[in-house]
């Protein structure tokens, strides 16, 4: 059973305090190693599971064991609103019996719950039917060899780990700041502060044991301006995996303030057709909804507007974009993926040429193809430039839309229709003139992606696909 302490506090004053750039270069100084003896543990009970498997009538088998903390801090209006300390632990299983599949997991390791998560497994299987293209992952595919990825991090101040008063002044002087910038700033929705650790063991019937262990950090700030009449609100953040390379509360802070303030009296747009560039944000999304096409599944349902495009050109001559799993203290590193296949460097478009999908082993296997060690998804996929920063972006739109925001899901994944809901900036011979609001963006994502015009070198690295700023040529904007 999961472990959860909350905790929740008024403060009986106002906190101001001034949070300097200092914070962030010292707040981790102090090294931790990772778990290992925690993970020989874990390690040994997925092995145990395992063999208690095989004498029940597995074939085969995987398990995954974890555990992970938090600690999460929220304020509002300088006030503590809420306080949480998290503690989980898990056991998945999945058990293959001749061709049949069963799952099941528990929040407990006790030697009673890992017995009841067994035997529901394999009864499961028992029932399901036979499909030739279940099964582990090939066992020649297993990850042998294992990089340092440098993951492991955890919030320590002056040798001290991170508190729950130290993440309050934290979250406090975030807000603060933001709050402090122009009285046009008049309410906030809050300030967050997160850490959180996880390990585990993934292992599996073919011998294969995998070690996976990271921290993660992050500080978020949203604020509104206006009157009560037109408000606006916006937010910023930053996501790490060391605590070190986090920007400081205050500057993030004060960066959601600036786009708060710069949404203040937005116009509407006549319906037109105009270039739209796309923060480096939102363009993750866009490529995001290129990878679900591209996916194994998608593929093998026939349910993607990019249905047999392995091979053809989908993007301009310029564009490439590749996986690179082992870089150092980046979010979308791993050895393995989600069934121990090993992560390689490798291209996924080159010269716009489409080179594989996204395999795991089953839609691997039902596609007739081999698996690209993407169950679980990419692992730093890396979007190359072929622009320079967000100020030559506004002059390569010149005149045009550039989006900050995106709302609704109408993104259709079979027909790749696109129309969403956006807000942003309207700009004018590369110059941003004014903010705009209740627009609706659409196209065909089929003829979008190949209508790219650039990409910026405005990297944004806070998740697993790196990209800068997209322009795509032409898009139809309802007013």
């Amino acid at each position: 059973m999961a472990l959860q302490l909350c905790a929740f506090y008024k403060s009986a004053h106002t906190w101001r305090l001034v949070f300097s750039k200092t914070y962030a270069m010292t707040a981790s100084q102090h090294t931790t190693p990772p778990p290992h003896a925690e993970l020989d543990r874990l390690s040994d009970i997925a092995q145990h599971v395992l063999a208690r498997a095989k004498t029940l009538g597995a074939t085969q088998a995987e398990v995954d064991v974890n555990v992970s903390t938090g600690l999460n801090v929220n304020v509002r209006m300088s006030e503590v609103e809420t306080l949480e300390h998290t503690r989980d632990r898990g056991l998945s299983l999945t058990v293959y019996v001749g061709g049949r599949k069963g799952s099941a997991s528990t929040a407990d390791l006790a030697e009673s719950s890992i017995t009841a998560t067994l035997e529901q497994a394999i009864a499961i299987a028992r029932f399901t039917e036979v499909d030739d293209c279940s099964g582990l992952g090939e066992a020649e595919l297993m990850a042998k060899t294992l990089h340092e990825l440098d993951a492991w991090h955890p919030w320590f101040e002056n040798g001290t780990p991170l508190s729950a008063d130290r993440a309050i002044e934290i979250a406090l002087s975030c807000e603060a700041a933001g709050l402090a910038l122009d009285k046009r700033i008049c309410n906030s929705d809050g300030a967050s502060v997160n850490s959180s650790s996880s390990y585990g063991i993934y292992a599996n019937s073919h011998g294969f044991i995998g070690r996976d262990f990271s921290t993660g950090h992050s500080i978020s700030a949203a604020l509104l301006a206006g009157d009560e009449d037109a408000m606006e609100r916006d937010y910023y953040y930053d996501s790490k995996l060391c605590a070190d390379d986090l920007m400081a509360a205050e500057a993030i802070g004060l960066e959601a303030a600036r786009r708060t303030l710069a949404r203040l009296e937005p116009q509407r747009l006549s319906t037109r057709n105009a270039p739209v560039l796309f923060a480096p944000e939102l363009a993750r999304g866009l490529i995001g909804h290129l990878l679900s096409a591209v996916g194994g599944g998608a593929q093998y349902r026939k349910s993607s507007f990019m249905l047999n495009a392995a091979g053809s050109k989908i993007l301009p001559d310029w564009f490439d974009m590749a996986e690179y799993p082992h870089l150092a203290r980046a979010a979308g590193s791993a050895n393995f993926d989600d069934e121990g296949v090993a992560t390689t460097q490798s291209s996924l478009v080159t010269a716009g040429v489409l080179n594989r999908y996204l395999l795991g082993s089953y839609s691997a296997r039902k596609l007739g193809l081999r698996s690209t060690g993407n169950a679980g998804g990419v692992h730093n996929l890396v979007v190359k430039a072929n622009a320079g920063d967000f100020a030559e972006m506004l002059q390569k739109l010149h005149t045009g839309l550039w989006v900050t925001e995106l709302m609704g899901q109408g993104v259709n994944n079979v027909t790749g229709d696109y129309s969403r809901g956006a807000a942003g900036f309207w700009v004018e011979n590369g110059v941003v003139s004014y903010p705009v609001s209740e627009i609706t963006i659409a196209g065909n994502l089929k003829t979008m992606y190949p209508q790219i015009v650039a990409v910026g070198n405005d990297f944004d690295l806070r998740g697993n696909v790196r990209i800068g700023s997209i322009l795509v040529e032409q898009m139809m904007i309802a007013g």
